[in-house]
């Protein structure tokens, strides 16, 4: 495999508990805005909206997709996401494995 030609990102947001977050994950790897979605186990989040603290059940997705995808994913997730502010968060990926963004690449049809 040649050396992928774009740059990976990862980036991070939270779904309800109580939604499929794996039917979220299967939409966006078939939309093509993302190679990959890691739907983790339930958690607790603790933050502060409108004054107060909250406390909830989540889920953490990692979503590995390509910079070039970060604002379509953006705006689709706007449109899917039930939480008037979703978590999202883009981290640059460096260092991944040349057969892994190679995959990557296919997958996302770069």
């Amino acid at each position: 495999m040649n050396t992928p030609n774009f740059k990976a990102v990862v980036v991070l947001t939270t779904w309800p508990a109580n939604r499929d977050a794996t039917s979220l994950g299967e939409t966006l790897v078939t939309e093509g805005l993302a190679a990959c979605v890691n739907v983790l186990p339930e958690m607790r989040s603790v933050y502060r909206w409108r004054g107060r603290i909250e406390n909830e059940t989540e889920r953490q997705l990692v979503i590995k997709t390509a910079a070039s995808r970060v604002d379509a994913l953006r705006e689709r997730l706007a449109q899917l996401h039930p939480y008037e502010v979703p978590e999202f968060l883009v981290f640059a990926a460096s260092g991944g494995s040349e057969g892994y963004l190679g995959w990557m690449g296919e997958s996302l049809e770069l």
